[in-house]
């Protein structure tokens, strides 16, 4: 695949992406319409599933609505109110974190980029990119190994791991691809372009992937 596929390769990720159920994250922005929301349920998402991301944000928020709620919520009561999702004991933590730092760094005001973000308890670059896009809608590419891995996959860069994967696609992707290049390749790395065993017969932009067509698997 060439930067000059992008257009086209975009159009058929699309397509496939209106075939499966939006994301969690992007239903929490579309419902809430908040930065904080987006950012609450980003954290709470990383290496869990969708389903119960959503049962914990559906708990978690119908408790808070701000970052101040989270102050009045005991330690043991937010890990309850998140579990089970990955990891739940230190994003419980870092939430309980978000409202001291977010009131000493930014005057409690939550930041639309993506470097401050990143100085938020359990917030990193692919949590910030996420928020920039769904929760405040401007420009960023969040880049997770999905992303990175389709990207490399396809032959469109050369990178060795997600960070190297952002700032290439920052340098080739047309910004209006920016925030839904992520959705795409997540979803299609969910349900078609799996790590092991990818589904080549019938793939949609198998005639634009580098590693099909030098493995002749399609």
């Amino acid at each position: 695949m060439n930067p000059s596929d992008i257009p086209a390769v975009n159009r058929l990720l699309k397509k496939e992406f209106a075939k499966q159920h939006a994301p969690i994250i992007e239903l929490v922005a579309a419902q809430t319409r908040d930065p904080f929301h987006v950012l609450i349920g980003t954290i709470l998402s990383a290496r869990t599933k969708d389903a119960c991301t959503a049962g914990a944000v559906r708990r978690l928020f119908a408790e808070i609505s701000s970052p101040g709620d989270l102050r009045k919520i005991p330690l043991e009561r937010l890990e309850n109110l998140i579990f089970p999702v990955g990891f739940y004991h230190e994003k419980a933590r870092h939430l309980k974190a978000l409202p001291d730092v977010l009131q000493s760094k930014f005057g409690g005001i939550l930041p639309d980029t993506v470097e401050a973000l990143c100085e938020l308890p359990g917030v990193g670059r692919k949590t910030a990119n996420l928020v920039v896009a769904l929760g405040f809608d401007k420009p960023a590419i969040c880049v997770d190994v999905h992303v990175h891995r389709i990207s490399n996959r396809l032959g469109l860069l050369r990178t060795k791991n997600p960070f190297e994967t952002e700032m290439a696609l920052r340098e080739i992707l047309p910004v209006r691809y920016w925030k839904t290049w992520n959705s795409y390749l997540v979803s299609f790395g969910q349900t078609r372009c799996a790590p092991r065993n990818p589904r080549c017969g019938d793939c949609p932009i198998r005639s634009f992937c580098n590693e099909c067509t030098a493995t002749r698997s399609c």
